[in-house]
């Protein structure tokens, strides 16, 4: 009895010991275990090149972002961290391998995935980053694996991995850098397309990232990649047409010109550029019918530019002649002081492609081209190179009539500078008129303008006589078409004061010193306000004293020719109403002038009173 009761002690001590055992082991199997995933997760966070990293955003404060803030105009970009995914109804194993997908992307966002799972995810990025030629430190991109069946449904709908690329703001831009992420296209909803999702995800933090306002240009060209929605992006335009007198295009970039085919082209520097395309009169009146157009148009990418001929580091103009040059008002109102306030701000480091060039024309100017411009000029109609610019303007214009709005010229040009520019290229000495009882026995010297066709004075001999009478050294002077430019305008820069009646030969007040005299006849036929747009307002803006007499009838010709009692005499006003051409042939035209000496003399004294 005594035996089976220590025989059975000794039996339960035994299995005692053995439990022991047996639980130290498995605690001990436990520890290790537990262990050996903590250390595995631990390295794996702290690996250079690691699937999950936290990213920081600048927001002008040394805190990190915590919690998403309340305000969501002062919201950060956050698609790393959230990845929300529509709920799908779909069938047996699809729905399984579905979870099992969107479960793993989540896990591999989290850092909670397995060893097995991490090192075949770094082993792709490492043959991703091979293939690429990147370095194996990636830091700014987090990429999700599809499954096999996500790639095979991607490829049979033609759907490629939507990447969102966007680079960091320059420390210039006052908003918060931007993480470069690439984001998989997975599952697609059957009510909804996952890719809808994304892009009004895309639309929203876009629109956070902002603050709510529209994006500039270059923000436009700087989210390209990330925006791709298939909608193109807002892209300045390159040519102006607001003004109804002239259009004007600015290609600024990589323009290319092919005048024989009258193009001028903007190579953007990226595909899929939003294309643009007038057609431009590069004249300062675009309602002339005979002015030849020009094709300006920008290109969709690169890869449709035709190759260059060569290539400078200088702008092109492109201008055309015709229109209603050769009139000399016109010359100067339509072509030469446009062309100065274009191409001055390029102090000549530009050249001129004339459409429509008539050598003749440019052989009369041609000392105010050639201080425009150091280069030669390009017939454009036959010309068969790929001329290459940095820039090229298309078409110029003045916005006043024989003038320059220095609000809307560049560097603010104005008339005094246009007439300074002159002076220096044809040598005009006087920068002064004569000052009355500053040099004894000077006379101060009237110049009158003498018309060979209309309007005409018909009494010169008594101006004559009464100008001297009143002091002036007096000179009669018809300027002829074959007088050399520079020689005439040495002459009428000799001169204080300047008469004639309205037409273009006043035009050569331009080379008068400033602060002399210009005194306009203006014919019967109430045309005083052509006389002010053309001359009264031009000559203020020359810095010149401007004296303006509107004849009667009695001194017109015109009376003797329709009699007191006809229309053309009686009513002016109703004539330009309702017949403009006869206001151009009549009261522009078959008209000449008899001066009213008695009444025309206050004018003389008044010219005077200005050079005292």
């Amino acid at each position: 009895m005594k035996g089976s009761r220590s025989n059975t002690r000794t039996s339960s001590r035994s299995y005692l010991g053995y439990g022991l055992i047996i639980g130290v082991f498995l605690i001990l199997l436990t520890y290790f275990t537990l262990s050996n995933q903590f250390v595995s997760y631990t390295s794996k966070v702290a690996k250079g090149n690691d699937a999950v990293r936290v990213i920081q955003i600048p927001s002008g404060k040394d805190d990190s972002l915590k919690e998403k803030p309340s305000n969501p105009k002062e919201e950060s970009f956050e698609l790393v961290n959230t990845f929300e995914e529509p709920e799908v109804v779909v069938k047996g194993q699809e729905k399984s391998e579905q979870d099992e997908s969107i479960d793993r992307n989540k896990t591999i966002l989290l850092g909670n995935e397995s060893e097995q799972e991490q090192e075949k995810i770094e082993e792709t990025e490492q043959t991703n980053e091979i293939k690429n030629g990147e370095d194996t430190q990636k830091r700014d991109v987090i990429e999700v694996q599809p499954t096999e069946k996500e790639r095979k449904q991607e490829t049979e709908n033609g759907d490629d991995t939507q990447k969102i690329n966007v680079t960091e703001y320059k420390e210039e831009t006052p908003i918060r850098d931007v993480i470069k992420v690439e984001l998989p296209n997975n599952s697609k909803n059957p009510g909804e397309p996952q890719e809808n999702l994304e892009k009004e995800k895309l639309k929203k933090g876009l629109n956070q990232f902002n603050n709510g306002e529209q994006t500039d240009q270059h923000q436009v060209k700087q989210f390209d990649g990330f925006l791709n929605l298939g909608q193109p992006q807002p892209s300045k335009q390159l040519c102006d047409q607001s003004d109804g007198k002239f259009d004007l295009c600015d290609l600024n970039g990589d323009a290319r010109t092919i005048g024989s085919a009258s193009v001028v082209l903007l190579i953007p520097p990226n595909n899929n550029t939003p294309t643009q395309e007038y057609k431009i009169k590069p004249y300062s009146r675009k309602y002339l019918e005979n002015i030849k157009p020009v094709t300006v148009k920008s290109l969709e990418g690169p890869t449709d530019a035709p190759p260059c001929s060569g290539r400078v580091n200088y702008p092109g103009i492109v201008i055309a002649l015709g229109g209603l040059s050769g009139n000399y008002w016109h010359d100067f109102t339509d072509i030469l002081i446009p062309l100065y306030i274009r191409s001055r701000q390029f102090n000549k480091e530009v050249q001129f492609l004339v459409t429509n060039n008539q050598p003749w024309w440019i052989g009369k100017y041609e000392n105010i081209f050639k201080a425009l411009s150091r280069y030669e000029i390009i017939n454009f109609d036959q010309d068969y190179e790929v001329r290459c610019y940095p820039r090229v303007l298309v078409s110029y214009g003045s916005y006043k009539e024989f003038s320059i709005d220095p609000s809307r010229a560049p560097n603010n040009y104005t008339m005094v500078d246009f007439t300074k520019f002159l002076r220096r290229v044809y040598h005009l000495e006087r920068e002064f008129p004569t000052k009355l009882g500053k040099t004894p026995g000077k006379k101060p010297r009237l110049m009158i303008i003498s018309r060979g066709g209309s309007r005409k004075f018909v009494n010169m001999p008594d101006i004559v006589q009464l100008g001297e009478r009143l002091g002036f050294e007096v000179t009669v002077i018809d300027p002829k078409p074959d007088i050399g430019l520079a020689d005439f305008a040495r002459t009428v820069n000799s001169f204080d004061v300047m008469l004639g009646v309205h037409g273009a030969g006043l035009t050569n007040c331009l080379f008068l010193p400033p602060n002399a005299v210009l005194i306009q006849v203006v014919p019967y036929g109430k045309v005083e306000h052509l006389a002010k747009l053309d001359f009264g307002d031009p000559a203020v803006d020359m810095n010149l004293n401007y004296i303006e007499y509107s004849i009667t009838v009695e001194e017109s010709t015109l009376l003797d020719t329709f009699g007191r009692d006809h229309e053309m005499i009686r009513d002016p006003l109703a004539i330009h109403q309702r017949d403009w051409g006869l206001v151009a042939e009549w009261y522009l035209g078959k008209q000449d002038i008899k001066l009213d000496i008695h009444r025309f003399e206050p004018i003389l004294w008044q010219a005077l009173g200005f050079l005292q």
